[in-house]
């Protein structure tokens, strides 16, 4: 099958005149996308995604879940464009502990920054709709004091890019040039709230998202601002109660298949690929997300009875293991402001947990002690 799904506009950047790709408005047409390619692989995806909702109620709180899965997504979404952080370098982070790679770390927290937001527009009745200016805005704060603040952050581009070579003129793939992209990102956003549209909404998110990466709209930060839509339009879609997966673990995972379908939209008109390969996406990453849940579910529960069984278990001791999900690692001190309590009170409840091998100290010391609970953190990074 061949279609074309855009044309050539000769652009100029550098010095260097080169053919920018300038993709056709959404549907896929000539031909339209053919059910036959998507229904069962849909149908596989949708299941996945309702499984995942269902399982999520094994936990007693979902702040637990999204305190891991956002931090899952947000780390593998920057290493797919080289940060090279680690989730224990975030929980560190968090916990007031230095870390060695600052500036990665900065670009994950950025995105969890980003993408909080974003779900918050969404969820308030008077919140940003979907739309370029929510992205805009995402993306100032993607690119707030990271690496990226002299690309233009929350601003449109208004020069012209290119992705992979040495220069434009042997680049891999060059976007459209910049006084197309507002009326491309108008076109999109208006598929967006296509209700005629009878694709279904998976198949649209796919379409959404390689669009979006077509358009290439800002100067940087456009492969995470992408699958952050992707997760947003999940959501917003009640394609899931709330954002559980980490897509971006299986995007990295076939990063090369990943980049390559992508590129065969425009070069070979070739949207079905792209879309089997992101529907097989979900699913995998569906399923992951799944068995993670139940092993958090199973690891809490276990230590949650050791802790209760225990003759030494306090009301300050079952406060702080409760915390221990969304605080995998903590000092005395982040205890003592979390429990709003007393020095001695804290490091009493920390050493109920220590005895009970359920967290363990990290450092050898005698002072400024820090602890983790390392079981849970391996079951998150494995």
């Amino acid at each position: 099958m061949t279609r074309r799904t855009g044309t050539y506009s000769i652009s100029t950047t550098l010095g260097e005149s080169v053919r920018a790709f300038v993709p056709h408005t959404l549907p896929p047409s000539d031909p339209a996308l053919s059910p036959e390619v998507f229904t069962n692989l849909n149908q596989l995806a949708e299941l996945a995604l309702a499984r995942l909702a269902g399982v999520s109620g094994l936990v007693p709180s979902m702040d637990w879940l999204l305190y891991s899965a956002l931090r899952k997504e947000a780390l593998l979404t920057s290493q797919i464009e080289g940060t090279q952080a680690t989730l224990i370098d975030l929980f560190d982070e968090e916990a007031g502990f230095k870390v060695s790679n600052a500036d990665d770390v900065e670009e994950i927290s950025n995105y969890l920054r980003a993408f909080r937001w974003t779900r918050e527009q969404l969820r308030d009745p008077k919140g940003l709709p979907i739309s370029v200016r929510l992205l805009c805005e995402a993306h100032r704060r993607l690119l707030d004091g990271a690496r990226g603040a002299g690309k233009q952050p929350g601003e449109l581009r208004r020069s012209q890019n290119w992705i992979g070579g040495t220069r434009p003129g042997n680049a891999v793939f060059v976007p459209p040039p910049p006084a197309q992209v507002p009326v491309l990102l108008a076109d999109m956003e208006r598929f967006i709230h296509d209700t005629a549209e009878d694709l279904p909404r998976l198949v649209k998110v796919a379409l959404i998202h390689a669009q979006f990466e077509t358009i290439h709209p800002f100067l940087d930060g456009n492969g995470r601002i992408g699958r952050l839509l992707i997760a947003a339009l999940l959501e917003h879609w009640k394609l899931l109660p709330a954002p559980l997966m980490y897509l971006s673990g299986y995007l990295k995972r076939h990063q090369a298949a990943y980049y390559r379908c992508l590129s065969a939209i425009r070069t070979e008109g070739d949207w079905e690929s792209w879309v089997s390969f992101f529907l097989e996406g979900v699913t995998t990453a569906a399923g992951e997300a799944e068995k993670n849940i139940i092993e958090i579910a199973s690891l809490v529960a276990t230590d949650r009875r050791r802790l209760l069984q225990s003759a030494k278990a306090s009301p300050m001791s079952y406060r702080l293991f409760e915390l221990l999900p969304m605080m995998p690692r903590f000092t005395i001190e982040r205890v003592r402001q979390q429990l709003d309590t007393s020095f001695p009170t804290a490091t009493a409840a920390i050493k109920v947990l220590e005895d009970l091998g359920i967290v363990t100290e990290m450092t050898g010391q005698k002072k400024n002690r820090s602890y983790s609970y390392q079981t849970y953190i391996e079951l998150l990074t494995r």
